[in-house]
């Protein structure tokens, strides 16, 4: 079995020596997770706001948690409706809205 292997990453290593464009650049890839966001962050109105978490999202920044607000429309920032009636202010679609019933609409 280890000779197997080695034989087949000698072959790759000399397939991607001869055609390089098929060979993988790590420096041209881009983790969906890691991307940066399409928009800044708006810090909400906490005076709009019935709910005052925050979580710490994959880039590391400090993000409002989904909420209600007040008055039941959009408050600055949102970027989100979730099917529990809160709004999310996630800079990411991967994971926007898990726990409150999924996204309903993009804001």
């Amino acid at each position: 079995m280890n000779v197997l292997k080695k034989l087949l990453l000698a072959a790759f290593a000399a397939f991607s020596f001869i055609n390089p464009a098929l060979a993988f650049d790590p420096s041209t890839y881009q983790d969906q997770q890691t991307q940066t966001a399409p928009y800044q962050y708006q810090k909400p109105d906490e005076n709009q706001l019935e709910e005052h978490r925050h979580y710490r999202n994959v880039d590391g920044r400090t993000i409002h948690s989904p909420a209600h607000t007040r008055n039941e429309q959009a408050p600055s920032g949102a970027t989100a409706k979730c099917g529990d009636g809160t709004f999310s202010f996630s800079q990411h679609h991967r994971g926007t809205c898990s726990r409150h019933g999924g996204v309903v609409s993009w804001l």
